[in-house]
């Protein structure tokens, strides 16, 4: 029975929509950044295959459709781009300046992390591409002979880290300029961190889609030219 059920596509479609509605619905009634939809949808689809037994291959014959749609999702940021269009473009060379600095930094910081910490040179081409929007990083990634599931994790881990701590951050740092607040976001946890963005405001995440487009070309740009 269990065989028929995991073997049918939608159940890792029901399963993941089931297990972000949860977490939609805890983060709206607890109001609490930590319960975000994205990273209780992973535990939940995590606990259900081990506590099951069931191959992650059974769940990624759904989840792979429910993939097909993340191309079309980014593409929709151009329409609060297009909104705020005079902001971006008031703004052009501080939002492309921001992005090539932390672009590097990120880079830079993983190298130096993964030499202090003696990491294998295929962990660290997996993870410099960690800040990047999905399509852009897997092919930085396996350019640079890195592994592709390892590429993704570090995605997910700092995408969700960035949209649960991106407020927080802008508080403690007191950010109050909207421009650098999209920069940095956009820059550092692309599109899962850009969707915070847009919750406080259009105009961040206006600037926080162009920021992590361009985070994506610089890094692919330094990755072909020096790494």
């Amino acid at each position: 029975m269990k065989e028929i059920i995991t073997c049918n596509p939608l159940f890792g479609i029901g399963i993941t929509i089931f297990s972000y509605w949860i977490g939609s619905v805890l983060g709206r009634k607890t109001g609490k950044a930590v319960f975000n939809p994205l990273l209780i949808a992973e535990i939940l689809i995590i606990a259900v295959l081990l506590i099951f037994d069931i191959p992650f291959s059974a769940y990624s014959e759904g989840g792979a459709f429910i993939n097909m749609f993340l191309g079309p999702v980014t593409a929709l940021l151009a329409c609060s781009i297009y909104r705020t269009r005079k902001l971006v473009g008031m703004h052009f060379i501080p939002i492309l300046a921001g992005t090539i600095a932390g672009s590097i930094a990120s880079i830079v910081t993983i190298i130096l992390l993964s030499e202090l910490l003696g990491l294998e040179t295929t962990l660290k081409a997996s993870l410099i591409p960690k800040s990047v929007t999905t399509p852009i990083a897997i092919a930085i990634s396996e350019m640079l002979g890195g592994v592709r599931s390892l590429t993704v994790t570090s995605l997910l881990l700092t995408g969700v880290l960035g949209n649960i701590l991106a407020p927080f951050m802008i508080k403690l740092f007191r950010v109050h300029d909207r421009v650098a607040q999209g920069v940095a976001i956009g820059t550092a946890s692309h599109v899962v961190g850009t969707s915070k963005a847009l919750e406080l405001g259009e105009d961040i995440g206006a600037i926080s889609s162009i920021a992590l487009s361009f985070s994506g070309i610089v890094t692919a740009i330094i990755a072909a030219a020096f790494l």
